[in-house]
């Protein structure tokens, strides 16, 4: 191989990965850094990874693309894997496969790499993403190949070649930032046991230190979109922003889980995702309003699975395309405001509101009214109840 281009993020890995793929393949590497809104300095990054031995670095500015055609569309789904994760990393993943794949196609590359490790997810979502959209393209994982067995083998081969990495063995956690969240793992937090440290968390505020007063926000929907905040109309990464300042100044969107990953072990990961937590509880308040009962079911009998693709790797499936489609066909009408309370740690939702409301105060109350008869539920209950008469006398 002549030329490779290597997902590029500054990390200890990669930034390893650049000399040893340059020493070991004797080829020209590209390194490519995607600008998702993780607050770096890129111009840094671009100076680093030359410095570290590429021959070339492209620097793209996903931020919008990010959120309009990735987070957004995976939040009408209200996707959350086993419960608890929000999906931050794993929604990137694509995006950066298919960046990747067309400076490879354009620089002519024989072949595309990344920093992944061999027992991780993201090894999958690249490689799967990579497959997709230029099936014949070669791959090469560091990870799999290389002689380094630990991430402080790393650390000692960086200090003897003199190569610039983040990570230190006084925090030797791996971490993943983009506009959506951030993710801390491996190191000291590979005892479940454990507390994360106090000083580890970058985008809020822990819920003893927010502010003592609630703050109230309102977040506009269309068709299933967050359009607005406040009445004030926000491009997609400028209300993502917004909302990760607003919430992360009140402790809103931290979690700490064991999860299991598709390569098939348990991981414990600690994640903080702040405007991603009021969005999903924002968009729920919405729906509730708008959505056919049996529409909102079926939905959400298919979040789980949709959750399972974007974790597994499958964002280019036809699967995930096909289910895409029927999740933004039932959110034509997801349009409203909701309107939210954060405090210390907390996102209440105070109030819904929709133009194309199901909601009928006439039906839902309790007071007296003319358009429920109460004597219609007897036949109703009787119906239902046939096969669960049956079944009790046959026991």
């Amino acid at each position: 191989m002549k030329k490779i281009v290597l997902a590029y993020s500054g990390g200890l890995d990669t930034s390893v990965a650049i000399k040893w793929l340059k020493d070991t393949y004797k080829a020209e590497i590209i390194a490519f850094c995607a600008d998702l809104g993780q607050e770096e300095d890129v111009a840094a990054a671009e100076e680093k990874a030359l410095k570290s031995g590429a021959s070339k670095v492209y620097i793209e500015d996903l931020r919008e693309e990010f959120v309009q055609d990735y987070v957004f569309p995976m939040l009408r789904s209200n996707a959350v894997y086993e419960g608890s994760y929000l999906l931050g990393t794993s929604i990137a993943r694509p995006l950066i496969s298919k960046k990747q794949i067309e400076i490879a196609i354009k620089e002519n590359a024989d072949a595309v790499s990344h920093g992944a490790t061999g027992k991780g997810n993201d090894q999958v979502r690249f490689e799967l993403g990579y497959y997709a959209l230029k099936p014949d393209i070669k791959i090469v994982a560091p990870w799999r190949e290389w002689p380094f067995n630990s991430r402080n083998a790393l650390l000692e081969y960086a200090a003897n070649n003199g190569i610039e990495v983040p990570v230190t063995k006084e925090k030797p956690y791996s971490t993943d930032r983009n506009a959506f969240h951030i993710s801390y793992e491996g190191g000291i937090l590979e005892d479940p046991w454990a507390a994360p440290p106090d000083d580890m968390y970058t985008m809020l505020v822990s819920p003893e230190k927010a502010q003592d007063e609630p703050e109230y926000i309102e977040i506009h929907y269309e068709s299933g979109d967050p359009v607005k905040i406040d009445d004030k109309a926000l491009s997609p990464f400028d209300i993502l922003s917004r909302l990760n300042a607003i919430a992360g100044r009140n402790g809103v969107g931290r979690i700490d889980i064991v999860e299991n990953r598709y390569v098939g072990m348990k991981s414990r990961g600690v994640y903080e995702t702040p405007g991603g937590t009021v969005l999903h509880a924002a968009h729920r308040a919405v729906e509730s309003l708008t959505l056919d009962r049996e529409v909102l079911h079926l939905r959400d009998s298919l979040s789980n699975r949709y959750a399972e693709m974007i974790y597994n790797g499958y964002w280019f499936s036809p699967e995930r395309k096909a289910l895409q489609s029927f999740i933004d066909e039932t959110q034509r009408n997801v349009t409203g405001v909701a309107r939210l309370k954060l405090y210390k740690g907390t996102c209440q939702v105070t109030g819904r509101k929709s133009p194309l409301s199901l909601y009928n105060a006439d039906l839902a109350t309790f007071e007296e009214d003319e358009v429920y008869d109460h004597r219609d539920a007897e036949g109703f209950i009787r119906l239902n109840a046939l096969r669960l008469k049956s079944g009790g006398m046959s026991s």
